[in-house]
């Protein structure tokens, strides 16, 4: 699906809210639209174009630039096509002698006061200014540039992806408007008046200003004044291909932009459903990382990790990994390897790895990183509601009425649909926020939570308990869903245990940190506000109760009905691109594509049919059982796809110790990132641009990734574990990913109406899909729940073993930064680094006070299992008690302190609840100082390999 390079059609103005039909003349064209259509979209809908510079269609209408005036019969003047309404049997006129003079008139003065350099301005040939001029026949400039004009203003380059010129702005006011209603941001402002007004982002420089460089501006200005720097240095693109981003779970749709084979720019796709023309700093901008200079692209091998790495061919490498991999087993036994897949990679690849362990390993020791994300959520949902997916597509915010964000923070790691929810709120929707630390939506421009509830860390369950207690005894519960709709006996069962004292929010108090009252004034508030929507994150799962938040989280929503219809439901925010598509392929040790349990022999029959291979009935083990097997030597061999858990997992110093144990670790990865430092074989990955295939969003959005450059090594993801299976005797035989989806459609009943074809058709699926739901499903469990009836589970609040005394007095919790991405390897190796160069830790100013630390220092952060070092920020962002840090940089070791605790169902990771001891310290930590020697002899053994080939 490339084509040559146009930019993006534009309506002019938003399409309206499907009202009546309304027919009216364009031009002499007759055509029907719906009411409340502008004149300018009518005409674009008929095909007669309006000339424009103040009106985009991802905006309302403004109406300032004056240039797409019309004629209408029976009208007086001439009124502005973007702000004017259709009537019935309206007549219009849009080129007339008189609007020619008009338009001429204006674009005049406009050009009167703009450089005339086109011939060497960087949008040269994609300049909205320029073809409008074109447009309406201005041919000469009467006014000179002998009076005042703007046109020495200074460019501010401060921004390392755009530029923004002052000197080329029309003051059209597009980028402001787009800060505001499509980014909810409020960063830009008209300043100044008349002659003097200008583009102002407050007393400093786009890099210094509250700009999140969504891009959003960029996209809507019609001149070059601002202007991305990669068009500035390259040029414009040639050729496009649609394809979606390959960072957090929101799964945008993008343009990708090139010349030849080299991206240009990214822009987000205004068809995309999950975004509809939106993006975030790190779509659309931070996308060097796959041409950055550290990519491997050639395979390597080694003996062991203390010998250099040696450059060889695909062949070589493949054969020395199967070789080893296969002398493991006969050592040690058929269990004795297992494989971690990538939720980065395509659905089409993960569906290889987990085919390869079943099939060419013989056992079922598959496991992703959603054990260590959303593994929680997989069975809570499934427990409760039937399914392992989230119940809603994110336009369904629309319709919320009260929205309820828990353990997630929207705006720093889903920040497109962090914006939609924000637009959602500033129209009058209520908002109640659960988390330990001041998100950004609880006091952001323009809205303002309705109920923070700082929960202490690992007292989700208690809150949600509460919640549930208040509803159930004030009789705030919708009686009549719960009747028709729920298992009668879990609910009775259920209603018995909330409704007990011990629930109480009064009785649960001293464990949730909460107020009692702001915490049943919320509860009251969700259950009778209307359409209440819940959205919640890794805040929730990765705690020892996971799985027992995600089903009080779901118990919420059915006992006030808030399921099965727009506007509410249970949304789990994931984290990373395709964390929901590895899932759904079957990369969990006990489960089959489609989360069909290995157990059931009529599912494993489809699949040994299929394959032509008998399989092993009993469940593997899980990443935590890899690694414990791993140091009692009964865990030999690992493939790790695409996952750096060296980095990722917790307890660094048991994750190496596992690692360096094994015989052989083969690592797939575009960087030899931290887990491939102990690898024996290295096989280069591809970057998203650099392959074919499909990611599954958190809406369960399928949708298409294309290749739009050839891989730097020579293949991609898929063909490197096709070709790892010959090695294994273990034969597939795909030409295309589209022949890997083919599979997985006749192999998995939620994806049976899924192809290709379909893909490119719709621009994207939401699963299920199949003969009942030929196009898709946005909204699940409408009309019942996948298991039939909705199942009230018993939540016990159990305090976690983690907690806080007098030798580690804090509590530490993590999270994510805007502009930095999981374990930052892609997000690193960009201009991103700008704004966030090093992870630190957040400190409330009392407990500093406490310890003698300052804004700045270096604190040594102690836990039960480890230590590091970090720069501490002041911030009343966090309440006393808790501490706060990302984990984006391998050097801080945010996880040498993350115990290996984990969620009683899943084995999911409790990294948002770690005693720790914070004081002033002036050196790196002992692993710290370790790493950092490890990290150079890496490089050292790398830099030999690339001497000697």
């Amino acid at each position: 699906m490339v084509q040559y390079y146009e930019p993006q059609r534009d309506y002019g103005t938003p399409a309206a809210s499907g009202g009546e039909a309304v027919a009216l003349q364009i031009d002499g064209i007759d055509i029907e639209v719906p009411a409340g259509t502008s004149v300018m979209r009518a005409a674009a809908l008929a095909g007669v174009k309006v000339p424009k510079l103040c009106a985009s269609d991802s905006l309302e209408a403004f109406g300032s630039c004056r240039v797409c005036l019309v004629e209408i019969a029976g009208r007086r003047g001439y009124p502005a096509s973007c702000t004017t309404p259709v009537e019935p049997g309206m007549q219009v006129q849009t080129q007339t002698p008189a609007l020619a003079k008009l338009r001429r008139g204006v674009m005049e003065l406009y050009i009167s006061d703009h450089p005339l350099d086109c011939l060497t301005c960087p949008t040269n040939g994609d300049c909205e200014l320029q073809d409008t001029a074109g447009e309406v026949g201005l041919r000469a400039v009467r006014y000179g540039f002998a009076g005042a004009n703007h046109l020495e203003a200074e460019k501010d380059q401060s921004n390392p992806y755009f530029t923004f010129d002052p000197a080329k702005c029309i003051v059209c006011s597009r980028c402001v408007r787009a800060c505001e209603e499509v980014q909810g941001t409020f960063a830009l402002t008209i300043e100044g008046r008349g002659f003097d007004s200008r583009v102002s982002v407050g007393a400093t420089d786009f890099l210094g200003s509250d700009c999140v460089s969504c891009g959003a501006c960029v996209n809507a200005c019609p001149t070059a004044t601002l202007t991305e720097n990669s068009i500035i240095e390259q040029g414009i693109p040639e050729h496009t291909a649609i394809t979606t981003c390959a960072y957090c779970g929101v799964g945008c749709g993008f343009r990708a932009e090139l010349r030849g084979n080299t991206v240009v720019r990214m822009t987000p796709w205004k068809d995309g459903r999950a975004n509809e023309g939106h993006a975030c700093v790190k779509g659309r901008f931070a996308f060097g990382y796959a041409t950055h200079p550290d990519r491997i692209t050639t395979p390597m091998v080694r003996d062991s990790i203390e010998q250099p790495w040696r450059e060889v061919s695909w062949d070589e490498a493949l054969q020395f990994a199967a070789r080893r991999f296969r002398e493991i087993q006969e050592r040690h036994g058929r269990n004795s390897i297992g494989a971690i897949s990538s939720s980065r990679c395509t659905n089409e690849e993960v569906y290889l790895v987990q085919k390869l362990v079943r099939a060419g390993f013989g056992n079922n020791n598959i496991d992703t990183c959603a054990r260590v994300c959303h593994s929680p959520t997989g069975f809570g949902l499934k427990t409760t509601l039937g399914e392992s997916a989230g119940t809603q597509a994110f336009t369904s915010v629309d319709s919320a009425d009260v929205i309820m964000v828990i353990g997630a923070n929207p705006t720093e790691a889903h920040p497109v649909f962090g914006s939609r929810l924000k637009r959602r709120l500033r129209e009058g929707a209520r908002l109640i926020v659960i988390d330990p630390r001041e998100i950004e939506l609880v006091d952001a421009p323009h809205i303002r939570a309705d109920y923070h509830l700082p929960v202490n860390p690992g007292a989700n369950v208690a809150v949600l308990n509460a919640m549930a207690h208040v509803i159930a005894t004030e009789a705030l519960h919708d009686a009549g869903f719960i009747a028709q709709r729920c298992d009668r006996e879990s609910f009775a069962s259920w209603l018995e245990f909330v409704s007990a004292e011990h629930n109480a929010p009064e009785a649960l108090a001293a464990a949730t940190g909460v107020d009692p009252e702001s915490l049943r004034a919320a509860a009251r508030l969700y259950a009778s506000g209307g359409n209440a929507a819940i959205y919640y994150g890794l805040g929730v799962t990765e705690h020892s109760q996971g799985s027992t938040a995600v089903m009080a989280i779901a118990n919420l929503a059915m006992l006030t009905g808030n399921i099965g219809r727009e506007g509410v439901g249970v949304n789990p925010m994931r984290g990373q691109n395709n964390v929901q598509g590895s899932c759904d392929m079957g990369s969990f040790p006990h489960e089959l594509p489609g989360y069909r349990h290995l157990s059931d022999a009529a599912t494993r029959g489809q699949f040994e049919a299929a394959w032509q291979v008998q399989l092993d009935p009993e469940p593997g083990m899980r990443i935590p059982n890899m690694f414990d097997a791993a140091l009692d030597g009964q865990f030999r061999g690992l493939y790790c796809q695409g996952e750096d858990v060296a980095q990722s997992d917790p307890n660094t110093q048991h994750i190496e110790a596992a690692l360096s144990a094994l015989e052989c670790l083969v690592v797939q990865d575009i960087f030899l990132n931290e887990t491939a430092k102990f690898a024996h074989v290295f096989l280069p990955g591809a970057s998203f641009l650099e392959k074919d295939g499909t990611f599954t969003n958190a809406e369960r959005r399928i949708s298409r990734v294309r290749k739009v450059m050839p891989p730097l090594s020579g293949k991609a993801d898929w063909e490197v574990t096709q070709a790892f299976a010959a090695a294994l005797g273990c034969d597939m035989d795909y030409a295309h990913p589209s022949q890997i989806m083919d599979e997985i459609a006749s192999l998995t009943p939620t994806f049976s109406g899924v192809s290709y074809a379909l893909l490119d058709e719709k621009g994207s699926l939401q699963w299920p899909c199949n003969e009942s739901a030929p196009e898709g499903t946005p909204t699940m469990h409408r009309d019942e729940f996948v298991r039939g009836k909705g199942y009230f589970a018993i939540t016990d609040f159990v305090a976690t073993d983690e907690r806080a005394n007098r030798r580690f007095p804090l509590l530490l919790t993590t999270g994510r930064i805007l502009s930095q991405y999981n374990v930052g390897a892609q997000t690193r190796r960009t201009d991103n680094s700008a704004w966030h160069s090093e992870d630190t830790l957040e400190i409330h100013p009392h407990d500093a006070q406490e310890r003698g630390v300052s804004e700045g220092d270096w604190v040594g952060i102690q836990s039960r299992v480890g230590n590091t070092v970090l720069r501490a920020t002041l911030t009343t962002r966090v309440k006393p008690g808790v501490v706060y840090t990302t984990f984006h940089h391998p050097v801080s070791g945010a996880n040498v302190v993350t115990t290996d605790n984990s969620d009683w169902a899943t084995n999911c990771p409790e990294y948002k609840v770690t005693a720790v001891q914070v004081s002033r310290v002036s050196a790196p930590s002992a692993w710290q100082a370790r790493q950092q020697q490890f990290d150079r002899k890496q490089r050292d053994l790398l830099e030999r390999a690339r001497t000697d080939a």
